[in-house]
């Protein structure tokens, strides 16, 4: 395998990701203000949330097969025109019916960004270096988590049609930003004989049923679906124990910086711990954490286990990556990560759904007790994942990538 390139395309990608999510983060609020000011009800603004998680899902595996077969690039910038796209034409949508398709265009091209940027990263790191590499990345979008929404509550007022709408063309401008980043990210090489062909050889259910396939997207699917409802659920926790709105952000972008923190420091971990034991023991503690945020505890013990939530949470998307990466066939693996984000947006439809079932009958607080259990699931899979039960680490000599990819990638599953 030829030697890696220099990490500058790994820097400037995670920067035009910061934007690009931002912009996504920052639209998405702004957006059901948007609808309730065209007098949406609750369930409207559900539809339209759904629109942008369930559209991208017929795209996911073809935009993968593509990937496997070529450039991984120009994804990027198609996905940054829809994002841009998207956000500026919900700004003026004057429907819910079009609010909702344009919608759906942002999720797509959020959709096209992440395969093709998760694609680059899986293909230009070495093995040793994807934990890192995965790590980083998604320091992108927890940054683009962090100020998005906090740049849409700054803009929205009490005039809604108008400053929602003003929003959402701000987040286009911001996702328009990342193109000032996407030059030299992808480094092409000649492809191996025969590359083309093997990724067409591969069935889906053939990638799902390759173990380890299955545990990372699950794994990913649990993080996800305990961010997403725990950024939901968290203001009406606050609404019923009287803890002020600007209380409940703050709690929530500690959440978001303590995520960010983690990532910085996900090598150091990995090498005390290994992968395996990491992900399941942040599995076990973000589960206890999500339980606990359902008892009734002051802010200042409600921050601190927001704090440590968001630290567990951290783990689970980069490495749930490299797992799916390092399990999935030769010829597949941008095919793996669009089948690991397609379970991601199913979770994002069907968790918020099963929240609000249980909350409904059990009250606010038992969602987390749900997302507990579904964090010991990912748990035991993390556990399960591993044909040896540890975490392998390649020796130094074959760090640099010299060594056939397929004999390390063995190695490196267990």
């Amino acid at each position: 395998m030829p030697s890696t390139p220099g990490r500058a395309w790994l820097l400037r990608l995670v920067i035009a990701f910061s934007f690009a999510q931002g912009a996504v983060s920052m639209a998405r609020p702004a957006v059901s203000y948007r609808a309730l000011s065209l007098g949406a009800d609750e369930r409207a603004i559900g539809v339209i949330a759904g629109v942008y998680a369930l559209l991208p899902l017929f795209a996911a595996v073809p935009l993968g097969r593509r990937t496997d077969t070529g450039r991984c690039a120009p994804l990027l910038p198609i996905g940054v025109v829809l994002i841009s796209g998207g956000c500026a034409l919900s700004g003026t949508a004057g429907s819910l019916g079009a609010l909702a398709a344009w919608s759906g265009v942002m999720g797509l091209g959020h959709l096209c960004f992440v395969i093709g940027a998760q694609s680059i990263v899986a293909r230009q790191s070495a093995p040793d270096e994807q934990d890192r590499n995965f790590g980083h990345f998604t320091i992108g979008a927890s940054l683009g988590q962090l100020v998005g929404p906090i740049a849409a509550g700054s803009l929205i007022g009490a005039d809604m049609g108008r400053t929602s709408a003003l929003a959402l063309l701000v987040s286009a401008g911001v996702a328009a930003v990342s193109f000032t980043s996407l030059w030299r990210i992808e480094h092409v090489r000649s492809a191996a004989p025969g590359a083309g062909r093997a990724a067409s050889k591969v069935p889906v259910l053939g990638i799902l049923r390759t173990r380890g396939v299955p545990a990372g997207i699950f794994i990913s699917l649990a993080v996800l679906s305990a961010t997403d409802i725990l950024t939901a659920y968290l203001p009406v926790v606050g609404e019923h124990r009287g803890i002020a709105p600007a209380a409940v952000g703050v709690l929530l972008s500690l959440r978001a910086a303590a995520t960010i923190a983690c990532r910085l420091v996900m090598t150091p971990l990995i090498n005390l711990l290994g992968r395996t034991a990491l992900i399941v023991v942040t599995c076990l503690l973000a589960a206890l954490l999500c339980a606990g945020v359902a008892l009734p505890v002051p802010v200042w013990g409600l921050g601190v286990m927001l704090v440590l939530l968001g630290f567990c949470l951290g783990v689970g998307q980069p490495l749930s990556m490299t797992t799916v990466v390092q399990a999935a066939p030769d010829g597949a693996r941008s095919t793996a990560l669009a089948l690991r984000l397609t379970g991601n947006r199913l979770g994002q439809v069907a968790a918020p759904a099963g929240a609000g079932l249980i909350a409904g009958v059990a009250g606010v607080a038992a969602p987390f007790v749900m997302l507990g259990g579904l964090l010991l699931v990912a748990a035991g899979l993390g556990l399960r994942r591993s044909p040896a039960g540890h975490s392998p680490t390649p020796p130094p000599p074959e760090a640099g990538g010299s060594a056939p990819r397929p004999p390390l990638l063995k190695r490196r599953r267990g």
